[in-house]
């Protein structure tokens, strides 16, 4: 039964290709944020900056140090991009899910097909700002091809807790609940200061958030030091992806099936 389910899903990831024929283009305009961070701050201000404190203390150029986090946002925006703008409209306005279960798929198809689509898309971020990081020199350890699971980790986690959440919305005013929770996430979660330089309680505060698991666990493989703490980020990810997937198949279940 999980065998035909899974080939069930992988039409929605077909039919997310034939959207996206004609209009490719959007697909890699994730890609280019992220880069001009790195450009403008990793690049930029680095010259500024100087080494800093990285992995187990060693210290590294802060370009390498703004890389993988820059990495760990894009993958955390792509997926959020995907399974909340995106699955609010297919649920709510273009009414594809309803359409979809005219056939014999079911809401569990459509949930791991849109989630599968999310980390697709991901990937092609991820691979994309690989070969950047390659070409400009900042890579210290044969472990940054662990970068890309790595990343799709991240990705599994945002798009289903996304799509979960986004079961729950009714009107396009309350994404704006969304950004209020990824914006400061993106700016304090490690991504652009060591975390030695916040005061206790608010590192604390950090360490609990879900994408400074998944910076520390990309910055750590791209630097090459790795520990008890990086099962602790995959752990974290892994539990945060399930979890979201089970509510927001419950969650189609009771909405496209009332």
């Amino acid at each position: 039964m999980f065998a035909f389910g899974s080939r069930r899903a992988l039409r929605m990831i077909e039919r997310n290709l034939l959207v996206y024929k004609h209009g490719w283009l959007v697909l890699f305009s994730g890609f280019f944020e992220p880069l001009f961070y790195l450009l403008s701050i990793g690049f930029g201000l680095g010259r500024l900056v100087g080494d800093v404190a990285g992995p187990g203390g060693q210290p590294i150029p802060y370009a390498l140090f703004v890389a993988p986090a820059l990495l760990a946002a894009s993958a955390m925006n792509g997926a959020i991009t995907e399974s909340t703008f995106n699955f609010f409209f297919k649920l709510n306005y273009d009414k594809t899910f309803a359409s979809i279960l005219t056939t014999p798929m079911s809401p569990a198809d459509i949930s791991l097909g849109e989630l599968a689509w999310a980390l697709i898309r991901g990937a092609l971020y991820t691979i994309g700002f690989l070969v950047v990081m390659v070409l400009f020199g900042l890579v210290r350890s044969p472990l940054i091809l662990l970068t890309l699971p790595g990343a799709l980790l991240i990705g599994f986690a945002f798009a289903a807790v996304g799509m979960a959440a986004t079961s729950f919305m009714r009107t396009w005013q309350d994404f704006d609940l969304i950004q209020l929770f990824i914006l400061p996430m993106f700016l304090f979660s490690g991504t652009f200061f060591p975390l030695d330089s916040f005061p206790e309680g608010v590192r604390i505060l950090i360490q609990l958030t879900p994408l400074y698991h998944g910076v520390d666990l990309l910055r750590t493989l791209a630097v090459g030091v790795v520990g008890p703490s990086t099962l602790v980020h995959v752990a974290y990810l892994l539990t945060m992806g399930l979890l979201g997937l089970a509510v927001v198949s419950r969650r189609l279940d009771k909405l496209l099936l009332k």
